[in-house]
């Protein structure tokens, strides 16, 4: 699979729904120091995430957060199997637009969806140099264990996405 966007990926209603909640004082973000396994000591970014859902292997309970059903409703979207992880991440806005290190989600074959939150003027980098703009309600399906890039804003308060791994 090369990669595909499909715009106004959730009905309208469950999109206002999730936007709300992600965006509202009730949903608890975590710090992180660094972006990526392969973020720069000398680069001084930063961004937040939330980590939805994550099971590391067949023998160990997956890790899930009190927020997770409210978004299950991906795996029906997505058609998944197997979920490996749900992240959602906020990238603060910065001065100028910052490319963050490319990197791959996990080193095996399995497949990917970014789905934004909010438009803003960051986006997702492809290891083609494709860059995918963040806009509300848009799913990009792609390879995640191929290198990619994500961006920071410069034209809202943050770039919000969920970001998630599955089979």
């Amino acid at each position: 699979m090369k990669y595909k966007v499909i715009d106004n990926f959730l009905p309208q209603s469950e999109f206002d729904r999730l936007q709300n909640f992600i965006m509202s004082t009730d949903f608890d973000w975590y710090f992180n120091i660094l972006i990526n396994h392969n973020h720069d000591e000398e680069d001084k970014t930063s961004y937040f995430t939330h980590i939805l859902y994550h099971k590391m292997n067949n023998y160990w309970m997956p890790r899930m957060s009190n927020f997770y059903r409210e978004f299950k409703i991906f795996e029906e979207m997505l058609d998944i199997r197997a979920m490996i992880r749900v992240k959602a991440n906020l990238y603060p806005n910065t001065k100028e637009k910052i490319t963050h290190a490319p990197h791959v989600d996990y080193d095996f074959k399995h497949k990917g969806c970014v789905f934004s939150i909010n438009t803003c003027d960051g986006g997702t980098i492809l290891n083609d140099g494709t860059v995918i703009e963040s806009i509300a309600n848009r799913a990009l399906l792609f390879d995640p264990s191929k290198p990619h890039s994500s961006t920071s804003c410069t034209d809202q308060k943050a770039r919000i996405n969920l970001n998630i791994n599955y089979f």
